[in-house]
């Protein structure tokens, strides 16, 4: 183990295309696999071994910090271009069709907007999830991308989160494109967060409600976005006030997991393609 973690350093270490700012999955999977061996647990007990090890741990934790450096003025950059409205610029090519071929997990885009979001845990505790909600997980980046770019929203487009978090969705939707974003999400602790990081990069187009999404004004919304947020009763009372809204007007809703094919069996609903729980699925409101 010690000679294939002295390989990974060195190799790491060597490499200084890492160091560019454009590296950014190569260089998130370097700064992973540089806390692996940090966080490693000794498998011997000799002074030999052990001191070979620390050794080992000091030049990943030096390399680390480096490419911390790096990220941290990649975050920066980003965060000024949002603040003076070029984010969408700033955040354009950073997905690529291969990101998408592994559906669920985080990764280095993950990495990039959580530092750039600066999103607040929540200091307070969380109120216990009623029956049918599911545990909150945020959207990855990479699928919130492939929505705006596959939903072509524009400026008259307003899009709905139904079980918003801590706005993943608003946020991007509101610095990437024109469109405006409402999140709504019964945790208050979790809106707070997310309207301090609007109003911290000046991103006036996202707003976020404390409110259940079955009680919500849901009126204005042209784009509606789940994240399986809720199932079984729950998503089947959410899914009856969006068929009678669409009695009176046409809007698109946005899948994405299990709840895809819940939604894909409703008859007022025409999917963009074949549903699929791992990548967002579009479908139109029919009268």
């Amino acid at each position: 183990m010690l000679e294939t973690f002295h390989i990974l350093v060195r190799e790491i270490e060597q490499d200084r295309s890492l160091e560019r700012p454009e590296q950014l999955r190569e260089r998130v999977r370097a700064m992973d696999r540089l806390e692996d061996v940090v966080w490693h647990e000794a498998t011997e007990t000799s002074a030999t071994y052990r001191a070979a090890l620390d050794k080992l741990r000091r030049r990943a934790q030096s390399r680390h910090a480096a490419l911390a450096e790096v990220q941290q003025r990649l975050c920066g950059a980003v965060r000024c271009a949002i603040v003076q409205g070029a984010g969408a610029h700033a955040l354009r090519g950073w997905l690529h069709h291969d990101d998408l071929s592994e559906p669920w997990g985080y990764d280095h885009l993950d990495a990039l907007i959580g530092d750039v979001l600066s999103l607040d845990e929540p200091a307070e505790a969380i109120a216990a999830l009623e029956r049918d909600m599911v545990f909150y997980q945020p959207t990855p980046v990479r699928h919130v991308l492939d929505l705006i770019h596959r939903a072509r929203l524009r400026r008259d487009d307003i899009v709905v989160d139904l079980g918003s978090g801590m706005g993943h969705v608003p946020l991007l939707v509101s610095i990437c494109t024109d469109a405006q974003a409402c999140g709504i999400e019964r945790e208050s602790a979790y809106v707070d967060s997310a309207r301090r990081a609007a109003e911290a990069l000046h991103v006036e187009r996202a707003t976020f409600l404390a409110q259940d999404v079955r009680e919500a004004d849901i009126s204005r919304g042209t784009v509606f976005y789940l994240y399986t947020p809720f199932t079984g009763d729950m998503l089947r009372q959410v899914l009856d006030r969006l068929h009678d809204e669409a009695r009176r007007r046409s809007f698109r809703i946005a899948t994405l997991g299990p709840c895809t094919p819940a939604v894909a069996s409703e008859p007022w609903l025409r999917a963009a393609g074949e549903p699929s729980a791992d990548r967002v699925t579009l479908f139109r409101s029919v009268s």
